[in-house]
């Protein structure tokens, strides 16, 4: 609440001067009005959502047999991709146990390179409503890179795709061309 205060002096000089008065502003009221709009704020605030990118996963069969018959896929069926760090990407059409590092071919993301590889790969393909593309990410890639390449899925419409693991041949390959070893 405001007060009035009187200032005025008890000195009687004769003349009549009009009494100086000041005000004082009591803030507990406002400090307890600024609490309850912040609260009022937090709970009636929507709070953004997380941008989520929808991957759908096989279901796992628990009857599945682990000793199957692999059936033989031709190579020209698919193309694997190999994500790897400095912003770099590879990619070949070999069978990874007998891959060499003059078979891992380096792109980039540009629009002339892994979609043009991509789109060339199944023009090749001895069946292109069968082509696969395997996208393999390393240690050393990002999360940024996995995602460029998931766009560029889109973009080449290719339905097909998988991500899996890369394998350990893989990786020494990928290793001796890019020409970066591993720490572990």
């Amino acid at each position: 609440m405001a007060k009035i205060v009187d200032n005025s002096s008890g000195k009687k000089d004769g003349k009549v001067r009009a009494k100086k008065q000041s005000t004082a502003v009591d803030m507990t009221p406002l400090a307890d009005l600024g609490f309850l709009l912040i609260t009022f704020f937090m709970f009636t605030t929507t709070f953004s959502k997380p941008n989520v990118m929808g991957l759908n996963m096989p279901p796992k069969d628990p009857n599945k047999e682990l000793n199957q018959d692999i059936p033989e896929i031709d190579l020209t069926n698919s193309i694997s991709i190999v994500i790897g760090g400095d912003n770099k990407l590879y990619w070949h059409q070999q069978d990874k146990t007998k891959l060499t590092a003059d078979q891992l071919h380096e792109t980039s993301y540009s629009k002339e390179g892994i979609r043009n590889d991509i789109l060339a790969a199944r023009q090749r393909a001895k069946t292109p409503d069968n082509f696969t593309v395997i996208i393999k990410p390393t240690d050393d890639s990002t999360y940024e890179n996995l995602v460029n390449v998931l766009d560029e899925m889109e973009i080449t419409e290719s339905s097909r795709y998988g991500i899996v693991d890369i394998d350990a041949n893989e990786v020494a390959v990928y290793e001796e061309k890019s020409g970066t070893s591993s720490n572990n």
